[in-house]
């Protein structure tokens, strides 16, 4: 079984990547999995595609082997596209999925609904040694609700209600979020890539 490795100590990601790697039958690790810990990269980039590579290029270095790496976020429009590239750590250093969730509420408390439209973005980047890397972004529109609803996902999803739903990400199961994800969006883009591993 051909196997992948994903740049990501986020358990959720590493949950959305499986199922999404499902259908290739491809096995997923992750710097998890590692025996020898890997120091997570700091993300100094100002984009999504900076900090995608810099990740894919580091831990593809370290471990000499393809390596896939993503970052992703939530852009609000009423917030100037904010918490952007900066939805990991949000309200804090410490990454807290309740508090970034929390503060991203404060700040439209009183926007009104038709004002409240956001994307999910994400940015995968494949860092392969001695050839050139290759980037891809996915988005999915949609908006941000009044609080949080579902158990599901991880991060913002459950204040996220993608276009054309009735519910929010963290209501969705695993195959539907995947069917409409800017993760999965953006994996479609590598697919020609993923397939020939």
């Amino acid at each position: 079984m051909k196997e992948i490795m994903i740049a990501t100590q986020n358990k959720g990601k590493v949950k959305d990547f499986q199922s999404l790697f499902k259908k290739y039958d491809i096995k997923v690790t992750s710097l998890l999995d590692l025996t020898e810990p890997v120091e997570e990269v700091e993300e100094t980039g100002t984009t999504f595609e900076e900090n995608a590579l810099l990740k894919a290029e580091t831990i593809a270095n370290k471990l000499n082997m393809p390596v896939l790496a993503d970052d992703s976020g939530l852009e609000i429009d009423a917030l100037e596209g904010r918490p952007g590239v900066y939805s990991a750590r949000y309200a804090g250093e410490e990454k807290n999925d309740q508090k970034n969730l929390h503060k991203v509420l404060e700040e439209l408390r009183g926007v009104p609904e038709d004002q409240r439209s956001a994307r999910f973005v994400c940015v995968l980047a494949v860092s392969r040694p001695n050839q050139d890397p290759i980037i891809r972004r996915g988005t999915c529109e949609g908006t941000i609700t009044e609080g949080p609803i579902g158990d599901n996902g991880f991060g913002y999803d459950p204040i996220f209600k993608p276009e054309n739903s009735n519910l929010t990400m963290a209501q969705l199961t695993s195959d539907q979020k995947n069917l409409i994800s800017h993760r999965g969006n953006a994996l479609k883009k590598i697919e020609d890539w993923v397939k020939n591993q």
